[in-house]
């Protein structure tokens, strides 16, 4: 494997999680370096770095502080998206489990750089014994050392931080929906604008950051280095530092991978998960999660960094990248992934809710056999008219694929069906 390594350099080491073991690293100097810069010189740091949101849409996340920065109501807060609820996507819990001190170091800097003094991590239920647990206790110790309280190192700056479980609701890993939850209730995208970042579209109504957890745990680094050579380590203008890469499908080698922003899937692959399995022969490849528009073998010669995807039509995504071979039929994929996207439709949106459930019932009856050549044309067309129809994204995440999926693979499909 090739590359820095910033987010995973204390992975391997024994007891990665703890304070002593991230101190002895380097941890939490950043912070004190932090704290002695203006608010503003850390924003303009991470301008300069081109961090793009790591959730998932790859928003700057320079411009979405200085967005807070410039609202005038007070308080302001920051929350954490750390509900990952992409399927195939596995990274962020990572970070919680082998380094929560550094993601909590740059969660303290964020809180710093938009003058927030209380931040909620809003954590998949599911995680409440894991990767929450082990963040829970980091916070502790933190609080104990004096990075999280009052008084941070003697600096003035006051921060609490809370831990906060929802229940497994894949719709609440969408910014407006997490902010529902968050204030009690059931879990609904909000009409935008205004915008969280907005005074009277965040948290209680309140200027609101929400930003990933790997998002955060790149603060630390970009504060020691500077923005400029953060923004030097991605392959590719605008997509600054590295990403994690988490791997899974039909390679020799699934796991959670850092790598240059922009590198090449076939790179990643070859490079890095040590190519496809034996007898395996690459078909397909979902570039960031589920809701991505799917790529041929032909097109891993690709840059995996946001602008270069979006103008292939398809995303990074949350980067969850699945190889698959050729053994797969994407009919019987894109059913399964349909059932997922009806099954966790939030339903207050008709084009998503009677929509996704219409696509799931059709892939079912063409992957029984029972389907006819105009039943994948239906597919198609009713996933185009999911589009741009619904407040948040989750239509447009389960109508990208069963495009795809059908535009590049419609031999799988027409062998399951009749005439």
């Amino acid at each position: 494997m090739t590359g820095p390594k910033i987010l995973t350099a204390d992975w391997d080491k024994p007891q990665s999680w703890s304070l002593d073991t991230y101190r002895a690293g380097g941890g939490y100097q950043a912070l004190a370096k932090a704290l002695k810069m203006q608010p503003q010189q850390i924003v303009d740091e991470v301008v300069k770095s081109n961090l793009r949101g790591r959730g998932g849409a790859g928003f700057p996340t320079g411009m979405k502080w200085n967005f807070v920065r410039k609202e005038t109501s007070f308080p302001k807060y920051l929350v954490v998206n750390a509900d990952e609820g992409e399927p195939g996507t596995f990274k962020d819990r990572e970070i919680l489990l082998r380094s929560p001190h550094m993601f909590l170091e740059g969660l303290i800097i964020g809180c710093y750089a938009i003058e927030c003094h209380l931040t909620y991590v809003y954590c998949r239920g599911e995680f409440r014994e894991s990767a929450m647990a082990r963040l829970e206790k980091a916070i502790e110790e933190a609080r104990a050392a004096g990075y999280i309280g009052k008084n941070i190192l003697g600096s003035g700056l006051d921060v609490e931080v809370h831990a906060v479980y929802g229940a497994g609701a894949y719709i609440c890993g969408e910014e407006t929906a997490l902010l529902e939850s968050l204030e009690g209730r059931k879990g609904y995208p909000r009409l935008k604008p205004p915008f969280p970042a907005n005074a009277g579209g965040g948290l209680f109504k309140q200027p609101t950051a929400v930003n990933n957890v790997e998002t955060l745990a790149n603060m630390p680094a970009i504060v020691t280095m500077g923005g400029d050579e953060f923004s030097r380590l991605g392959l590719v203008p605008k997509n600054g530092g590295t990403r994690l890469y988490a791997v899974s499908g039909h390679v020799k080698k699934p796991g959670v991978y850092e790598a240059p922003m922009g590198i090449s899937f076939k790179a990643l692959l070859d490079e890095y998960c040590g190519g496809m399995r034996q007898g395996s022969t690459l078909k397909a490849i979902i570039p960031g999660g589920a809701s991505s528009a799917v790529m041929t073998a032909a097109e891993a010669d690709w840059a995996s960094d946001f602008d270069t995807l979006k103008a292939k039509k398809t995303m990074a995504g949350s980067g969850a990248v699945v190889y698959l071979d050729q053994s797969v039929n994407m009919a019987q994929a894109l059913a399964n992934l349909m059932h997922f996207f009806a099954h966790e439709s939030c339903g207050q949106c008709t084009p998503c809710r009677e929509g996704t459930a219409w696509l799931s019932r059709l892939l079912d009856k063409i992957v029984a056999g029972k389907g006819e050549k105009q039943d994948v044309d239906n597919v198609h067309q009713i996933a185009r008219q999911m589009e741009m129809k619904t407040i948040c994204a989750l239509a447009d995440g389960a109508a990208m694929p069963a495009k795809s999926y059908i535009e590049k693979f419609r031999a799988d499909f027409d062998a399951l069906v009749r005439g």
